[in-house]
């Protein structure tokens, strides 16, 4: 009879020791796997740590660059502002030195033009100022020889001289007779003052003052009014005469200005005079002298 083995488990059945092994094998093996897993974990997150530092370093060299590359751009913009600045500033030099140019252009443009016309018209000026200094020196000729052709026909009448202010005609004496305290004009006078006026009224341009004098003897205030009196008798008979009044003046001036400077009858008489100053009024004559 064939006999049945005996477990070594006197516990354990035959039908109970295959199981149990076999779970225990699996526990090993899940157990070893989970210690490979757990080093490949751990080999893994070592590796993955040092990735995540090296990415960290990476970024923190990624942001030092960066802000150095900021900076760079911030210097670069700052250049180029700066730049920018310079060449508008220099734009606006050189548009104002252009300007400026044209306007110095345009105003020497007009000085020239002003000082062509300035020229021209000084040209002309002179041009005229020759032309009236002919027209002067004919005018002036012909106003010479006049005086000169009125001096030689007064002379042919009364004591007649040539003066730097014109003609003085002197009436008195044997040529016009004042008697003592008087200022009438007598019939053979009035003839003398008509071929006086006949001779001037063939002139032109000339004025006549009419000077009256005395003599020494009576008070200043007197013999000027009396020498006043004297010349309007002549001035007024020179008017009858025919010459105009306009060209007639009257000045007395008493016993101040003596033809002769005596106190003898004859010498008197002279003095007791009339003065026909005859001026042509063409002629430019030079002032006079200061007494």
């Amino acid at each position: 009879m064939t006999e049945t083995p005996r477990s070594p488990n006197p516990l354990v059945g035959p039908q109970e020791a295959g199981p149990s092994r076999g779970r225990r094998g699996g526990q090993v093996v899940l157990l070893v796997a989970f210690a490979l897993l757990l080093a490949g974990l751990g080999f893994l997150g070592n590796q993955i740590r040092q990735r995540a530092d090296a990415i960290e370093q990476q970024i923190a060299g990624l942001s030092a660059r960066t802000d150095e590359a900021q900076a760079l751009s911030r210097r670069a913009l700052e250049r180029a502002t700066a730049a920018e600045t310079a060449a508008r500033a220099a734009a606006e030099g050189r548009a104002s030195a252009e300007s400026q140019t044209a306007q110095a252009r345009g105003e020497a443009d007009t000085a020239r033009k002003e000082a062509e016309t300035a020229r021209i018209q000084t040209a002309s000026a002179l041009e005229a100022v020759a032309a009236a200094q002919v027209e002067a020196d004919r005018v002036r000729k012909q106003a010479e020889a006049e005086l000169n052709r009125l001096e030689a026909a007064l002379a042919q009448v009364a004591e007649t001289h040539r003066t730097a202010l014109g003609l003085v005609m002197t009436l008195g004496s044997d040529h016009l007779k004042f008697e003592f305290d008087k200022a009438d004009l007598r019939p053979e006078d009035r003839e003398l003052l008509s071929r006086v006026a006949g001779i001037l009224m063939t002139s032109k341009d000339y004025t006549v003052s009419v000077n009256g004098h005395t003599d020494d003897v009576g008070t200043e205030e007197y013999n000027q009014k009396l020498s006043e009196r004297r010349a309007e008798a002549v001035r007024d008979y020179l008017v009858k005469a025919g010459l105009s009044r306009d060209i007639l003046s009257v000045t007395g001036h008493g016993k101040k200005r003596p033809l002769v400077k005596a106190t003898t009858p004859e010498a008197r008489a002279k003095n007791r005079r009339v003065e026909l100053g005859i001026v042509n009024t063409r002629i430019v004559y030079p002032p006079p002298a200061s007494p």
